[in-house]
């Protein structure tokens, strides 16, 4: 059985205010007066650039070199969700406590098991529920051989 592990004092204190270590993040957080758009609630203190959050909000996106209309338009409602996780992503210096190691070549963490606030699900769905992909999981399985 897993117990519950509570987090306190100096241990709490190191997991926040840092930058995990992946593709786009900057070494620590600090100001970031230019972010853009859903990003911009982070421009006091970042782990992204402006350009980082700029790039967060285009539909073919340098970032990960992924589009989010892979299998045709995605709604801009539900697409703003996407938009926001990745902003949270990448501009988030309060991520800690979800930092896990990664294996890939191009990050060497990654998060996982961040919480997500019932509203926040709940309008999620509601906004994506029409919308459609043609993969069953985007992380992995991908052809990327012709880029």
């Amino acid at each position: 059985a897993a117990w519950p592990v509570t987090v306190t004092g100096a241990a709490r204190d190191s997991l926040l205010n840092i930058c995990m270590d992946a593709k786009h993040h900057k070494k620590e957080p600090g100001p970031e007066g230019k972010l853009y758009g859903q990003c911009v609630l982070w421009k006091d203190n970042a782990c992204c650039t402006a350009n980082t959050s700029m790039e967060a909000h285009e539909d073919q996106s340098y970032l990960y070199n992924f589009n989010w209309d892979h299998c045709g338009a995605m709604p801009e409602k539900c697409k703003r969700h996407f938009i926001q996780d990745t902003c949270l992503y990448e501009c988030s210096p309060n991520l800690g406590p979800w930092i896990d190691q990664a294996d890939n070549s191009w990050r060497k963490e990654r998060i996982l098991h961040v919480p997500l606030c019932r509203e926040d699900c709940e309008q999620w769905w509601e906004d994506c529920q029409d919308a459609v992909t043609c993969k069953v999981n985007w992380h992995k399985g991908w052809n990327w051989t012709t880029g």
